[in-house]
């Protein structure tokens, strides 16, 4: 693993002390919370149409426009990763940090005329924009990293940035929650928008105290092949089989993350009959058991790659997501039934403290699953920033992205596919809770913890990199 470019960076005994790691944590947090706070109330959104639509018609509530929002999300990932990874091979990495944060300002203004209109479209529009410039923002964000710091302090910058951009989603859910329950109707959501606007602005600012890094690959052809996975990467990805697993299981991480977002959103308003505020309350536990979790893997990891937290996150969740099911019944009279709003079954109070027994059972594991997914994540990201030739550093990032939101993809469909059948079998006399699905993920993880098991590397050793 090559050191830092001393041509663009002075050596330094701590990156704390460092404008660029504090430039790009802060721009990446604020633009984290921006796409969190908007994309969660696109879905909670959705989640009041169709519980409109089921008022209307006297039929079960069926949640189909969240997983429509999970799926435009997650398409501009697959379309435009690879390109993404090209650029961030072929460009300043940091020239991409600060155009993309550019650009998140005019997405958020299309953010605030789409609330405006009052069409679900518009909003999913938007979402499918804001996608696209994060897809862009990914492989400069995450692989400029090795270019800005030394090998040894990755564990712990992973870390650090991982928890940060999680506290990020933290404050997004949970704003987007209360906001939407303290401003109302169109003239409300539109006030958000001008305030993300601003936070746009100062995620820009932030960026530019980045410093400058050389071009990894100046001469580097766009093929078409730029278009998923480019030749070269391809090669390394065939010859070495560590990467493949490493690929893969990453994919699975975000393939159980993009369930498990609808999956509390729905559990919340429609089995624990919570309203807007509170499920946002519900997304922020996980976020800050997944902060937490981040940190204490960075810190465990010191300057090795651990894959044993892979496995304990994973067994983690094998626990974790049963008790979830098993909560949505625990309070079953309190269930949503359709056309009622989730404010009107349960009574407005204390936001943090005044819950129920199953409102409060539900934010510990929400904790617990996300400490566990936390620990999950940073060696896997830490191994693909560390493993592949500088020189394709960028691509093996926008490879990542590629898989990743593949699994996103998958997740959308098996999340409606799963409501689908979910609704029909209720049609016929079952009550199988929202919640369920949680079940069919613990399973999930527990066979990839039983079947994953690489070798730790010593991040020290530049010769210890597994093939």
């Amino acid at each position: 693993m090559d050191r830092p470019d001393q041509s663009s960076s002075e050596p330094a005994t701590s990156f704390y002390r460092d404008r660029s790691f504090w430039g790009l944590t802060v721009s990446q947090l604020l633009g984290a919370f921006n796409d969190n706070m908007f994309k969660q109330l696109v879905l909670l959104l959705c989640l009041e149409k169709a519980r409109d639509i089921a008022a209307a018609t006297g039929g079960d509530v069926s949640d189909r426009y969240q997983p429509i929002a999970m799926a435009v999300f997650a398409i501009p990932w697959i379309l435009f990763s690879g390109v993404s990874g090209f650029l961030a091979d072929r460009i300043s990495k940091r020239r991409i940090v600060v155009l993309c944060k550019a650009m998140e300002i005019a997405v958020m203004g299309c953010g605030l005329l789409a609330f405006q209109s009052d069409q679900l479209w518009a909003l999913f529009v938007v979402l499918f924009l804001m996608s696209a410039q994060s897809t862009v923002f990914g492989p400069a964000k995450f692989g400029i990293l090795p270019e800005l710091f030394r090998s040894e302090d990755l564990p712990r910058i992973n870390g650090i940035f991982q928890m940060t951009t999680f506290l990020a989603i933290i404050l997004g859910f949970a704003s987007a929650g209360i906001l939407k329950e303290l401003l109302p109707g169109q003239q409300g959501l539109a006030l958000v928008s001008a305030v993300s606007i601003g936070i746009a602005f100062v995620g820009t600012g932030a960026a530019c105290l980045v410093r400058p890094t050389r071009v990894a690959q100046p001469d580097l052809k766009l093929t078409w092949q730029a278009a998923g996975i480019d030749g070269e990467n391809w090669r390394l990805i065939q010859d070495n089989r560590f990467l493949l697993g490493v690929l893969l299981v990453s994919s699975l991480f975000w393939f159980v993350g993009g369930v498990v977002q609808p999956s509390v959103n729905s559990f919340g308003e429609y089995d624990l009959g919570l309203s807007s505020d509170r499920i946002g309350i519900l997304q922020a536990c996980m976020g800050v058991g997944i902060a937490f979790g981040c940190v204490m893997s960075g810190r465990l990891s010191k300057s090795r790659i651990r894959f044993g937290l892979v496995r304990a996150g994973m067994l983690g969740m094998v626990v974790g997501f049963p008790a979830m099911t098993a909560i949505s019944y625990f309070q079953p009279d309190v269930a949503v039934a359709a056309g009622q709003s989730a404010t009107d079954a349960v009574p407005s109070g204390n936001l943090l403290f005044d819950a129920s027994t199953a409102e409060w059972m539900a934010r510990g594991c929400l904790i617990w699953l996300g400490g566990c997914a936390g620990f999950f994540a940073v060696p896997l990201q830490v191994a693909l920033q560390s493993v592949p030739p500088e020189s394709q550093k960028g691509r093996m990032i926008g490879t990542m992205n590629l898989v990743n939101w593949f699994g996103i993809l998958l997740s959308a469909v098996f999340y409606g596919v799963f409501e689908a059948v979910r609704s029909g079998l209720n049609a016929q006399g079952f009550e199988l809770n929202s919640a369920t699905v949680f079940s069919a993920l613990a399973v999930i993880a527990g066979v990839v913890a039983m079947i994953y098991r690489p070798d730790d590397i010593d991040l020290t050793d530049s010769g210890s990199n597994p093939k």
